[in-house]
């Protein structure tokens, strides 16, 4: 071990999401902090002791003392929600504002993320299956797919390696999903500002390409928007789409009139339907349609708001 190199000390044998994944926000957070360190995975209470960073294993939690363990007895506390914090969720409680450097994309990441696996590691469910026997292929599962079968061999050496290949996924994964959360965390406060500047609360323009899901969950939270006026992501079009009246749902608050709907490759039957001239395309199911100009896009939404 090289002189002031930090040590990392988890458990050996068997792992999981949690320890995997906790594993990899250390090392992102030393990474970036340009800090040298080695990862050891052992339950020899001496070697635990010389740890900087002790992480599910040793029976202790004290984030200022780097400790992040669960199986104490009353474990670590529990989320607002009463999901139980595993030493993924420790360790994110404490580095995840710093790593995202942004408050919001760490507390969507803790919901997206760290919380489901915690909860599994904790033996919590946390969905209730609407068929019998089929649920979701979670991320414990997917590297838990990595351990050694009944009829492979099983061995320290071999464990570890397997271990270190899943942090280094695991690893990708976190950088990833911190890009995404902190660029989405980013664009919510543009839409919400181009809403609050909006005159006509129930018509919102924006002018970046944003992905339908961001903005649908955003402005689905304030009662007016009826529709969304933006670039299209390819080509030279402004889309109109209507907005959700919940963003676990894809039922418009608002759809287009039937008569407009179904018409594709710039059919002038649209055109004369909604008596905009470059109007271009319309979803069967009313939820978008598209023209080549803002103002034909704008003028789009207006007409609907009548019908």
């Amino acid at each position: 071990m090289e002189i002031n190199s930090k040590k990392l000390i988890t458990h050996n044998g068997s792992f999981h999401a949690d320890d995997i994944f906790a594993c990899a926000t250390l090392s992102l957070v030393l990474e970036r902090a340009g800090e040298k360190f080695e990862v050891f995975r052992t339950r020899d209470e001496e070697i635990i002791k010389t740890g900087d960073y002790v992480f599910d294993v040793g029976g202790i939690y004290d984030a200022d003392k780097n400790r992040f363990d669960h199986h104490q007895i009353g474990g670590a506390g529990k989320r607002e929600n009463g999901i139980e914090y595993s030493s993924f969720g420790l360790v994110w409680k404490k580095f995840g504002k710093s790593i995202c450097e942004d408050e919001e994309a760490s507390n969507e990441l803790d919901r997206k993320i760290v919380t489901p696996i915690d909860a599994v590691d904790n033996g919590m469910d946390i969905v209730i299956s609407k068929y019998k026997n089929i649920y979701p292929y979670n991320a414990d599962q997917v590297f838990l797919a990595y351990s050694p079968t009944w009829k492979e061999s099983e061995n320290e050496i071999e464990m570890d390696g397997i271990f270190f290949e899943q942090v280094e996924k695991a690893k990708e994964i976190l950088k990833r999903e911190i890009k995404v959360a902190v660029d989405d965390a980013e664009g919510k406060r543009i839409i919400i500002k181009s809403y609050e500047d909006s005159e006509d609360k129930r018509i919102i323009e924006l002018d970046i390409s944003f992905p339908r899901y961001l903005f649908q969950k955003t402005l689905s939270k304030f009662s007016e928007p009826l529709y969304a006026v933006y670039p299209g992501a390819i080509g030279d079009n402004w889309k109109v789409e209507a907005i959700v009246k919940d963003p676990n749902t894809f039922e418009s608050r608002k759809p287009f009139p039937e008569a407009w709907r179904g018409f594709l490759n710039n059919d002038p039957r649209l055109k004369e339907l909604t008596g905009v001239s470059d109007a271009l395309f319309s979803h069967r199911t009313g939820f978008l349609i598209t023209s080549s100009s803002k103002e034909g896009a704008i003028k789009l939404a207006q007409i609907a708001l009548q019908s």
